[in-house]
């Protein structure tokens, strides 16, 4: 009892344990039978019996305490759980929330583009288009606000802005709005093109195995069968926004833009802080894209997405290579 594991930490016991070891010892010495055991042995005996039981009383409190710390503990973990769940789902909320303010601005900047004649609804500096001298910028977004915070930043920082011409593609429902707030916000010197991407007819499903999938059953009811969104851990990778050919439209740049040799393509969360025109002479060595590393210690790497098990990919392969996090 004076190494259990209840009672090692409990001083008082301990010590009261060892002095009734200590009277019952001395009590019995070297009796061998009853009528040689002193008068006080019984009360010693007796004693020693209470202090057993309050050890074991001491054990069980122990057992009790742990078992109920155990459920506390396991409470908290799944509070902390449906917490995270919860924060991850208002912090993808507040991501794509509007202020009330400007819940209606893609309306009126729409009714505003349609009550204009044609001639008020053309960007200027068409000519510069697919110019392959000047700076070009490929932008894909449906958010007329971000896509406006990413050309102004750009501008400016830049050294030359008229130098800089920005391809900007976005859905049908948003090209009114975006192509109005360029025309009412010009981005200084800098040349602006807007297009829908529904005039990309040549981009069909039978052209792109990408957009074949993303308009099969199976993935659209991932996006939007809501019994299954309990059973999903990442909340962020559940959004219907991943459907939109918008976020994949950066594979096909080559087909977008013929005729231009390099192309910078900007997200529509970024702010930039420096004029970027360097970027355009950087060597690739070869390469086809040129991208941000986000690798860090191990993420990204492409033992993060790959099964290096497979003897044919191990011998192919470098586990520590970075991968290209194409934005999404």
């Amino acid at each position: 009892h004076p190494e259990s594991s209840a009672t090692r930490n409990n001083p008082h016991f301990t010590r009261e344990l060892r002095l009734r070891m200590k009277d019952v010892q001395r009590a019995i010495g070297d009796a061998s039978k009853d009528s040689e055991l002193p008068r006080n042995a019984d009360d010693k005996i007796k004693a020693m019996e209470q202090t057993l039981a309050k050890g074991k009383q001491i054990e069980d409190e122990c057992a009790a305490s742990v078992k109920k710390l155990r459920a506390m503990l396991q409470s908290t973990e799944e509070q902390l759980r449906v917490h995270k769940k919860q924060t991850l789902f208002l912090t993808q909320l507040t991501a794509k929330t509007l202020p009330k303010g400007l819940h209606c601005l893609p309306l009126r900047l729409t009714t505003d583009y349609y009550s204009l004649n044609s001639s008020e609804q053309q960007f200027h500096n068409q000519d510069r288009l697919e110019d392959p001298e000047l700076y070009h910028y490929a932008l894909f977004s449906d958010n007329v606000l971000a896509a406006a915070v990413v050309v102004n930043s750009t501008i400016t920082h830049a050294k030359h802005p008229t130098k800089h011409v920005f391809h900007i593609v976005t859905d049908r429902l948003n090209y009114a709005a975006m192509r109005m707030w360029f025309l009412v916000n010009p981005p200084g010197k800098a040349t602006i093109q807007v297009q829908n991407i529904e005039e990309f007819t040549w981009l069909n499903a039978s052209y792109s195995p990408v957009l074949k999938q993303l308009s099969s059953q199976s993935m659209i009811d991932y996006y939007f069968r809501t019994h299954r969104a309990s059973s999903d851990s990442n909340l962020k990778l559940r959004n219907p926004k991943y459907l939109s050919i918008l976020n994949h439209l950066r594979f096909y740049l080559p087909e977008i833009f013929p005729k231009l040799h390099k192309v910078l393509f900007l997200d529509d969360d970024i702010v930039v802080q420096k004029d970027l025109t360097a970027l355009w002479s950087l060597d690739l060595k070869g390469n086809v894209n040129g991208a941000v590393e986000t690798c860090g210690e191990s993420f990204h790497r492409f033992d993060r997405y790959l099964n290096f098990s497979n003897p044919l990919i191990s011998r192919n392969f470098d586990a520590r290579a970075c991968g290209w996090a194409f934005g999404m």
